[in-house]
């Protein structure tokens, strides 16, 4: 089912890990720091979304004995985790933390 050392979700994810950092200076250098702290933020946030997929993904790969009945629960499964990460990370980001909503965006409101 899987080819090579690593699979899509993996790259993406070593990818976004990359580009944290990237975003960060991005934006701290185009809309201040605090702008770079949301984008940091945001960027780790879809981080560990990758991250449960990852997990998940590695998980069934160790288990080749799994019927696609158990692969699709899992699948599912995998699913919401993702979706209940995002929306506790975006709570905290938003409503705890107080940081910025689309930060690199906030001077360029003419592109919408």
């Amino acid at each position: 089912m899987f080819t090579g050392l690593t699979t899509g979700a993996q790259r993406v994810a070593m990818a976004q890990a990359v580009l944290a950092p990237v975003a960060a200076l991005m934006g701290a250098g185009f809309a201040g720091v605090d702008a770079g702290v949301a984008a940091l933020y945001g960027a780790l946030a879809g981080l560990l979304v990758s991250l449960v997929l990852v997990w998940r993904e590695r998980e069934s790969i160790r288990h080749p004995e799994w019927d696609q009945h158990r692969l699709l629960r899992q699948f599912m499964r995998t699913g919401i985790e993702r979706l209940l990460v995002l929306a506790g990370l975006l709570f905290v980001g938003l409503g705890v933390l107080k940081l910025m909503p689309l930060p690199l965006l906030r001077h360029n409101r003419g592109w919408f």
